[in-house]
């Protein structure tokens, strides 16, 4: 990891690497610990929600054979296989993660002063930073996104005819890329995770990562739709409620 950069007063430094974040001062860590607490029940329904789906389509005897699930199956074994065979893609990976944070810290209107990448990590500084942007790159897969905007750009302006399992693949490969990346960075122990509390940023990364989850669920499972699934949010918020209310009803 590389020494820290110097922050001057005007500007905040936001130092990324495969440590992940050191920010100076983070107010109100108490407030984002409540919130955090807050977050573990809508987790909880979506929770349920995800393996509803996922034994729905389980039953339905084509899903596991389905074109779409072989070829994005195919693709993740692809991702994972190489995170652990081939080195080089940390380098990439660190690449993607200080990308995510600049595109955020830009969305936010703020300012990339230094932007730094090497195999061993990596940092940008900035003079905006908040928990989104600190958090970003655990949410966000980076190659996933440009992956479906460089194929849909290339169809489009070459007129280029269309190869599902391609499309499905290379979501399943990058995808994989960032889910495998993530867990190990999170597991490594990551200072990104401090700025707003360890406990509220794994709650709000599941929470997220597992809403993609749902839609990639939902875009290939050949009998669960968004309808369908919306019901079966509705259903494991209803059985949630029915639990707390149980917990926290007076014994008689």
């Amino acid at each position: 990891m590389a020494s820290k950069p110097r922050r001057s007063a005007k500007t905040r430094s936001l130092y990324t690497s495969l440590t992940g974040v050191a920010p100076g001062h983070v107010p109100k860590k108490w407030v984002k610990f409540v919130a955090g607490a807050f977050l573990l029940l809508p987790g909880w329904v979506l929770t349920l929600a995800f393996f509803g789906a996922l034994l729905d389509s389980a039953g339905h005897g084509g899903f596991w054979r389905s074109e779409e699930l072989v070829w994005f199956g195919g693709g993740a074994l692809l991702g994972v296989v190489g995170y652990f065979a081939v080195k080089p893609l940390v380098w990439l990976y660190v690449i993607g993660h200080e990308l995510t944070h600049a595109l955020l810290v830009w969305f936010y209107g703020g300012r990339v002063h230094d932007f730094h990448v090497a195999s061993t990590g990596g940092h940008i500084v900035t003079d905006k930073t908040n928990t989104l942007i600190v958090l970003a790159p655990y949410f966000i897969p980076f190659y996933t996104v440009l992956w479906i905007g460089s194929y849909t750009t290339a169809r489009v302006v070459f007129d280029l005819p269309g190869h599902p399992g391609l499309f499905q693949g290379g979501i399943g490969a990058t995808w994989a890329f960032h889910m495998v990346f993530t867990i190990a960075m999170i597991v490594r122990g990551q200072p990104d995770l401090e700025y707003g509390g360890v406990f509220f940023s794994i709650v709000l990364i599941y929470l997220l990562n597992l809403a993609l989850i749902c839609v990639l669920l939902v875009a290939l499972s050949p009998v669960a739709d968004w309808s369908g699934f919306a019901r079966g949010v509705l259903w494991s918020a209803q059985e949630v409620s029915a639990e707390i209310f149980r917990l926290i009803q007076p014994s008689r």
